[in-house]
């Protein structure tokens, strides 16, 4: 899954694959409310990433796509 995180004074993203963007969701809050400095995060080709949490702007979780059977829109 896809997972775009902001980082203030840049106007860069940080665009990841993960393999549980809840737990990325989940590591960011905890990290957060423990006051923590850097928040680890490890995309799925075992890339660690280390963020200062104080300067995460935003995540941006893509949503499961579900692959489209038949004709439609996309």
């Amino acid at each position: 899954m896809r997972v775009r995180i902001g980082v203030t004074m840049t106007a860069r993203e940080l665009d990841l694959e993960v393999a549980d963007a809840e737990e990325v969701i989940r590591s960011f809050r905890q990290a957060v409310e423990d006051g923590e400095k850097i928040l680890w995060l490890v995309d799925e080709e075992g890339r660690r990433h280390g963020l200062v949490v104080d300067k995460i702007a935003y995540l941006d979780v893509e949503a499961d796509k579900s692959p489209r059977i038949g004709f439609g829109k996309e």
